[in-house]
């Protein structure tokens, strides 16, 4: 019963105020719980959503593996991968080429570093697909260390690491190279100074910068002699 100081009708009128602010937080959680469902059914059937949504005539990509081919040192490259699969992940899992390391996979460390195109790039934070041949795009020219040698020899910037005393446990040599090979593509005449501001993205542990950036300056000097 209504207190002794509550006027008569008043909860009616409280009742019809609320609904016309809005939903009760009873009515909202039932809302809120009804709409996750659905939120998670189209997570779970993403394939058939996106097939849905498709333009008439287009084809889907995934989320299944796929057959794609990746162009690298020179070689077309055929293999299976899902539209998620980093470039990194491309190259050492699927097509044991493992020069390329994951570190941070978080494109900070530089121990991933390859060339695409000509440029050096972190190839963690590259999906396959992205550097995959497709029709109405240009071929996508991948270079990893391992194609530095393909007659056996070293080339000009590795064997300045290793004249120079650039490395020490090695990990992050193979993104270093790489970065340093495709600076020295674009940069023939550095400065010390040039490198080392050339060279922030790629980190080394073992602290070997000052080898690696001498490195780089040997390895202009013998690229510009014609042993690379």
């Amino acid at each position: 019963m209504p207190k002794k100081d509550e006027p008569k009708g008043s909860r009616k009128s409280a009742s019809s105020s609320s609904s016309k602010r809005g939903l009760n937080r009873r009515e909202f959680v039932r809302l809120v719980g009804g709409t996750g469902v659905a939120v998670s059914a189209g997570v779970l059937h993403g394939g058939a959503l996106l097939e849905a949504q498709a333009p008439a005539g287009s084809a889907v990509v995934g989320p299944g593996a796929v057959s794609v081919t990746l162009r690298i040192n020179g070689q077309a490259k055929r293999v299976t991968l899902e539209p998620r699969v980093t470039l990194l992940d491309a190259l050492r899992d699927h097509l044991d080429l493992t020069g390329a390391k994951k570190v941070c996979d978080r494109g900070t460390c530089g121990a991933c570093t390859i060339m695409v195109n000509g440029k050096a790039i972190y190839s963690c934070s590259v999906l396959a697909m992205d550097v995959a041949e497709r029709p109405g795009h240009p071929t996508a020219d991948i270079q990893t260390i391992e194609g530095l040698a393909p007659e056996g020899q070293l080339h000009a910037v590795s064997a300045a690491f290793v004249e120079n005393d650039a490395q020490q446990c090695g990990f992050c040599t193979p993104g270093f190279v790489m970065a340093c090979k495709a600076y020295l593509d674009s940069h023939p005449h550095p400065t010390y100074e040039q490198v080392q501001h050339a060279l922030g993205g790629n980190l080394c542990r073992c602290g070997t910068y000052m080898g690696v950036r001498k490195a780089v300056l040997d390895a202009a000097v013998h690229m510009k002699g014609g042993r690379a």
